[in-house]
Formats: structure tokens, C-alpha cells, sequence
């Protein structure tokens, strides 16, 4: 630290003008007098800035029904915050292809009341991925940056979340519209609703954990009609298919001994839509899960942690982290069985650079009693290391 004032101290002198650099070899007493002055300055300063007070997030509260548009929109007040949308689309030649969209909004420990524009209040972290089955291997890319100067930030009121020249953007008529031009590919989307919003856990309020400040504010829009472009290796292509769109925000989601979670989301066939997921623990028991089944006319049926299992039926180990996913996977909520089969074993996503975290994130088809039910997005995180968020 002291050298750092030094260095400090020797640039605010190069300042002074030339004459007077002179004077002050011969008066060390006012070059003593001033270093002083300086250093108690920036002791000020600093010591502001180390005994701040940190933020005071909000709690995640039962009894706090979702408001649309509102809840759309970012919530600068809870730690943290994503939105994420995955899904199937198709070529022209009836090619599948995958694709991955998240925006996270990470709030800091930095004092919220400071009023400068450089502070890092929030920090706007982006990933995005395609997989191509013809490629063999999953596409990815990622960015990070606090938020300010219009370049990165996560607005309030309606979904608008930008990280430089990836954006994510809610219109009023409901359509999102999805721009990242990434460094393998770029993605210009619309994504468009074709049902209403569906309120996860107890109207918006989803259980993390057994405690009851584990949990977060959680909806999901499946069945997302999407239309738009691909570019690779310079060429565009038109896509369509379907999406899942998940938003999400908590200021204390995971118990202290778990190591990640397992989720899906499946936009069936007959039009129903399913999401269930699971919270393991370090030694890989189950801490928590849940799951939703909203049927094609609206009516929901909700599952408890001791309905919901996720039964690993085949294994795949990464070559790159040596972390081992079980890619195929049986589900069972209540009396109800589903299969999961991945497009490729190898959908794996290192995003070390900007959140940490090794995590597979990939296309699946879903069959239920031997047929085909649907198509959907498997999350599994803290396969290499226990998931902090």
C-alpha cells in the first residue's frame, strides 16, 4: 500500500510545473508537508471506501405475488438475478440445432450509495452456445462487465439486458428479441409467446432448500415460437422452432452443503410443459426438489421434494475437466416417468472466465412410455466443484 502512495504521490508531482519542481529540491519540508497532506487524503478516501456500509439486499418473501409487467424487468435489489433461454430450432433442411441464452445480473458488496458512475454496483455477466450435431461439439462464448455507460446493464420495468452488442430485449407486445454476435456464430432471434407466464413454486416463490430464506422468485415461458437467423463461418441461416424462457432472481438460493442442482425444462408435444429440479448435496443425497406440470389448458399440478426424482441412466465423462455427467436421465414426478436422451454427450460449458462455474447445458429429446413426449433443455451444475453463487 505505502508503495502505491509513493507511486501516487510521484505522479501528482510530475504535474508541478517545472520551475517550481525545481524549488522543491531545495524544500523538503514543503515536499514532507505536502506528502502528508496526500497520504492522510488518501487514507480518507480509502478507509471510506473499506468501512462502507455494504448493501442490504432483499429477502425472498412468501406472499409476494409476481406483478406483470413489472416483474419483467431487472431487481437491483436481490444479489442476484438471470434470465435464460434455451431451445430447439431447425434448418430449412429439417437440421436440429440447440441454442443457449443467459444474462446474469450479480449485484457487489460495494457501498450502493456511492453516487460515482464507476462504481461496480452490478456486474452483467453473458453465455451463450449453440450446438450444431453436424459440428459434433458444442459452440459457446461469454462476457462480463459492471454495469454502466449504457455498455452493460440490466434495466427495470421490462426485460432489457445488454452486455456491449449482445442484447436481450422484451417488447411490449411480448416478443423478445435476442441479438449476440458471439465469436463462433451470431444469433438474431424473436422469440414469442404463445402462453401466458407460468409462476413457479407457491406463485412465484420456489423453495431452494429446507429453510424458508432458500428460495427464489421464479417464472418460466415455454412454448416460445422462434423465428430468425443463424450466421456460421459467414453464412446466415433462417431457424425456427421452440423456447423455454426462465427468469430468476434470489439474495440466498442454495443451502451451505450443496454442491449444485439439476434442472429441465420440456416444452411437450400435446403443448403441456414440465419443470422439475433437484438440489444435491456434497455427498450427493438429495437436499431439495420440485417439479410443475402445466397442462395444455392451463391447469397445473405441483410436486413435493418426495415426488420428483432424477435417476442417472448413463454416464459421460468430460476429456476436458474429467467431471463425469449422467447425460441420460429418468425423472419421475409422482406416478409420471420421463426419459431424457441427449443431442450429444458433450454439451459441456466452461465459463471459468466469467462465472466460475463448469457446467453441462444441453438439448435433450424427452419419450414417456417408449414414445416421443417432447424436447428440452438439461442443466446439471457442480459436477466439478461445488457451485457458489
Amino acid at each position: 500500500m505505502f508503495r502505491f502512495f509513493i507511486r501516487f504521490g510521484s505522479r501528482l508531482f510530475g504535474s508541478v510545473p517545472a520551475d517550481e519542481r525545481q524549488l522543491l529540491g531545495t524544500r523538503p519540508a514543503w515536499c514532507l508537508k505536502n506528502c502528508i497532506g496526500w497520504l492522510a487524503y488518501l487514507l480518507i478516501v480509502f478507509s471510506s471506501i473499506a468501512f462502507a456500509a455494504p448493501p442490504q439486499f432483499s429477502p425472498v418473501l412468501p406472499d409476494s405475488p409476481l406483478t406483470f409487467p413489472r416483474d419483467f424487468g431487472a431487481h437491483p435489489d436481490f444479489r442476484i438475478e438471470w434470465w435464460y433461454a434455451t431451445g430447439w430450432l431447425e434448418t430449412p433442411d429439417k437440421k436440429p440445432l440447440g441454442f443457449q441464452i443467459t444474462f446474469f445480473r450479480s449485484a457487489t458488496e460495494h457501498d450502493a450509495d456511492n453516487p460515482s458512475r464507476f462504481a461496480p454496483r452490478q456486474l452483467i455477466i453473458a453465455h451463450a452456445a449453440i450446438f450444431d450435431h453436424a459440428v459434433g461439439r458444442l459452440l459457446h462464448d461469454q462476457r462480463s462487465a459492471r454495469q454502466g455507460f449504457d455498455l452493460a446493464y440490466a434495466r427495470e420495468g421490462n426485460t432489457d439486458v445488454k452486455l456491449d452488442d449482445w442484447r436481450l430485449v422484451r417488447g411490449d407486445d411480448g416478443q423478445y428479441r435476442a441479438i449476440i454476435k458471439a465469436r463462433d456464430f451470431t444469433l438474431e432471434l424473436s422469440l414469442t409467446p404463445s402462453q401466458a407466464p407460468l409462476p413457479q413454486g407457491d406463485g412465484g416463490f420456489s423453495r431452494k432448500g429446507p429453510k424458508p430464506e432458500q428460495a427464489s422468485y421464479y417464472y418460466s415461458e415455454p412454448h416460445l415460437q422462434v423465428t430468425g437467423t443463424v450466421v456460421r463461418n459467414g453464412k446466415r441461416v433462417k431457424v425456427s422452432g421452440t423456447a423455454w424462457l426462465d427468469h430468476e432472481w434470489s439474495t440466498s438460493v442454495l443451502d451451505p452443503d450443496a454442491a449444485g442442482w439439476d434442472w429441465i425444462g420440456i416444452n411437450l408435444d400435446d403443448g403441456s410443459a414440465l419443470m422439475a429440479f433437484r438440489i444435491r448435496g456434497k455427498s450427493g443425497d438429495k437436499l431439495w426438489a420440485h417439479a410443475a406440470l402445466r397442462d395444455k389448458s392451463g391447469r397445473l399440478k405441483q410436486f413435493a421434494p418426495d415426488q420428483v426424482e432424477f435417476i442417472p441412466q448413463r454416464n459421460w465423462r468430460s476429456p476436458r475437466t474429467n467431471a463425469t455427467y449422467p447425460v441420460a436421465m429418468r425423472i419421475r414426478t409422482g406416478d409420471m416417468t420421463w426419459e431424457l436422451n441427449p443431442l450429444q454427450d458433450d454439451q459441456e460449458l466452461d465459463s471459468r472466465q466469467s462465472t466460475g462455474a463448469v457446467y453441462w447445458e444441453g438439448a435433450v429429446t424427452v419419450t414417456r412410455d417408449g414414445r416421443p413426449a417432447g424436447r428440452g433443455y438439461l442443466e446439471m451444475t457442480g459436477y466439478v466443484k461445488p457451485l457458489k453463487l
